[in-house]
């Protein structure tokens, strides 16, 4: 298992702030660790399982601590000195960090199956968004340079290279219709769901772009919504892909991956479920 960080600390609790919820059933969400850590005074604990009944019931004082709790495992407190002081951190793999710290989203699922065949390097993201991507292979050897027409994602990103202290992940505020110029060269070039937001002609000159500046030997991976009669392109996105039109982009390329498998956008129905759309997807090697 990857090593665990702490990305979140609450204040010190005592006898009277001890919040209530925590002295309910209640468990640690998917990918979270928790430790309580006992500062004075005493405290019994309990885990449980979903339906709340006791599994086990433990004592901890300063000397004797509490383990790390597991991902979703259900407990409460059950029961403290008048003296407690007790303070509760939060812990998650490495790659989760910046996921959990700053609830942006989850690194693309793509990006993490590519991740095994990358080497490190310079890397673009073509539409960066709020960073998750880039933070991400930022943790993982990569120099990357970031780019988005969005300012407030932007400035979300920066905020936390400022906060964090990172020097491998390089912004520009970049409209790529009206600019698909790609200057340096790069080992990996992505661009998740991104292109379905960008203008038709700006498709052609932008994958162009990213094959030239992608140095021999290194990958592209896009990512993008289709048009299929089975899954109609949603209505306010300016592009989409047909049928094998972006596999015949990269027919000079080696491609380690390709489909057009339904996945779910971010936004919901009237029903308030996640909007399934085709996607093209696409992960190739420059000869």
């Amino acid at each position: 298992m990857q090593p665990l960080l702490c990305y979140k600390t609450l204040p010190i609790w005592k006898h009277d702030t001890i919040p209530q919820a925590f002295q309910q059933a209640h468990n640690t969400k998917q990918g979270t660790w928790a430790k309580l850590n006992i500062l004075k005074g005493e405290l019994d604990f309990a885990m449980l399982n979903e339906q709340g009944e006791i599994l086990s019931e433990l004592h901890f004082s300063p000397t004797k601590q509490p383990p790390l709790i597991e991902p979703q495992a259900w407990h409460r407190i059950v029961a403290f000195s008048p003296d407690i002081e007790c303070q509760l951190s939060f812990y998650c793999q490495a790659n989760q960090l910046f996921t959990q710290k700053y609830q942006l989203t989850p690194t693309h699922s793509e990006i993490l199956a590519a991740l095994p065949h990358l080497q490190g390097g310079k890397a673009l993201d073509v539409g960066c968004g709020s960073g998750r991507n880039a933070l991400f292979l930022a943790q993982h050897d990569f120099e990357v340079d970031a780019w988005d027409v969005n300012v407030q994602s932007m400035q979300r990103l920066e905020q936390i290279i400022t906060a964090e202290q990172i020097h491998q992940v390089h912004t520009q505020l970049r409209d790529l219709n009206e600019n698909q110029q790609i200057q340096d060269q790069y080992d990996f070039i992505y661009c998740t769901v991104v292109m379905m937001f960008l203008q038709a002609h700006t498709i052609p000159p932008l994958i162009a772009q990213m094959q030239q500046a992608t140095k021999s030997g290194g990958y592209n991976l896009i990512v993008c919504a289709m048009d299929s009669e089975d899954y109609p392109v949603q209505s306010d996105f300016p592009f989409s892909f047909k049928t094998g039109e972006l596999k015949a982009y990269y027919e000079s390329w080696t491609i380690l991956k390709y489909n057009e498998n339904v996945g779910e956008l971010h936004r919901t129905d009237e029903q308030g479920q996640r909007i399934k759309q085709r996607f093209a997807t696409i992960f190739a090697q420059k000869i």
